[in-house]
């Protein structure tokens, strides 16, 4: 039996939440290695993580609690809700953060006081619940009809893409905060417009991208669940699952094959930690390492090329971080020529890294201009940390 398998086979017996076991081909390199490797006993002889003694010491930890995650496939099942328009279109979605931290407790939700400070302009939508229990957007509608598509630069630099469309775009009040009750919640939207019986059709997958959101994977409002894509990327060097589903711009969009949601654009960005901001920093590399199988290969370019996860680098995340947010500030670097020239581009994983390469001079914002935000928000939460 290949090695492989009979490590995996030894991960479930464990029940270790699948250590390495990471959920996309093309991204197997970012999974931690078993920590027999190299030691004179099997895995069999190593204890629990001791994230499962307490959550924030090192090993896997699952932050979403909400749903079920299939590691390799790359995917979680999260509970779907059905809501409304004021004007009466059906409104299906999924919850994903609020702040509300008693409730994020009690729902499995992630807890990020950072949202209260979204509420500006159209980045938060009021809704109110009703008797029946279903919640009433006044605004926010999303159009799932256009086709998506991309188009590279050329090789090797394709980033930039020459022209992109998002699978999906929101009107000019969509955003996926919603004010319930007293607090934010984070509640994307991944079908507008449709009855049940249509998007039951596809419990068992292969949807219809022109009505449900691209990162579906399968939709079934009579079990009440939905299961979305994940993508990989890492926190403090640490490899981490996300969930991407919209931006406030059509080229990042495009990218993360998320709706563009243009109430977002009211979020303020460049504040990263200081007071009443609600953003988080997220760092993604333009011209990193190219190749498949190259376990330096990471950003746009390798994204763009089909080999895989861009592997973004996120910045605070709950359990080593108090300063989370699902609203990502985009900050984009570049490699200089210089740095390619001496041999020192390479995959990075780490916020306090990344700066530092900055400091020295080594990586720039695109084009070489000043690095910093590209005003470009991102709404991804944060779904599993495998150490």
């Amino acid at each position: 039996m290949k090695a492989a398998v009979v490590f995996r086979i030894l991960i479930v017996v464990l029940g270790l939440l699948a250590l390495p076991l990471v959920a996309f081909a093309q991204d197997d390199d970012v999974a931690p290695a078993p920590p027999s490797i190299g030691a004179d006993v099997p895995l069999t002889y190593f204890g629990p993580a001791p994230s499962m003694v307490q959550r924030e010491l090192i090993g896997p930890y699952q932050l979403l609690k909400s749903g079920t995650i299939d590691l390799e496939a790359g995917t979680i099942a999260l509970p779907l809700y059905r809501g409304q328009l004021t004007s009466g279109e059906n409104v299906w979605y999924v919850l994903t953060d609020t702040s509300d931290e008693a409730n994020a407790a009690a729902l499995g939700l992630n807890f990020s006081a950072k949202l209260t400070y979204a509420d500006v302009g159209n980045a938060v939508r009021p809704a109110q619940i009703e008797a029946d229990g279903s919640v009433t957007f006044e605004r926010g509608a999303v159009d799932f009809s256009p086709e998506w598509s991309i188009t590279p630069g050329e090789a090797p630099n394709t980033f930039p893409p020459t022209a992109f469309q998002p699978g999906s775009v929101g009107d000019e009040f969509y955003s996926p905060l919603a004010r319930i009750g007293e607090y934010i919640y984070n509640a994307p939207v991944i079908a507008f417009g449709t009855d049940a019986a249509t998007l039951d059709a596809y419990c068992q997958g292969s949807p219809d991208y022109s009505i449900v959101h691209d990162k579906v994977v399968s939709v079934c409002p009579s079990e009440g669940t939905v299961t979305l894509s994940l993508t990989a990327g890492f926190s403090f060097a640490r490899p981490v699952l996300y969930l991407s589903t919209e931006t406030n711009h059509p080229l990042p969009a495009t990218m993360e094959r998320a709706t563009y949601a243009p109430g977002l654009e009211d979020v303020r960005v460049g504040g990263d930690d200081s007071a009443f901001s609600a953003v988080e920093r997220i760092f993604a590399i333009t011209n990193g390492p190219t190749g498949t199988g190259n376990p330096q290969r990471q950003g746009f370019n390798s994204a763009l090329s089909g080999e895989g996860s861009p592997l973004n680098v996120l910045g605070g995340i709950p359990t080593i971080a108090t300063d989370y947010s699902p609203l990502w500030d985009l900050n984009a670097g570049e490699w200089t020529q210089e740095a390619i020239d001496n041999g020192y581009r390479s995959r990075v994983s780490e916020e306090f890294q990344i700066l530092g390469l900055v400091e020295q001079g080594w990586i720039t914002g695109p084009g070489g201009a000043d690095f910093g935000s590209t005003g470009f928000v991102v709404n991804c939460p944060i779904v599993f940390r495998f150490l």
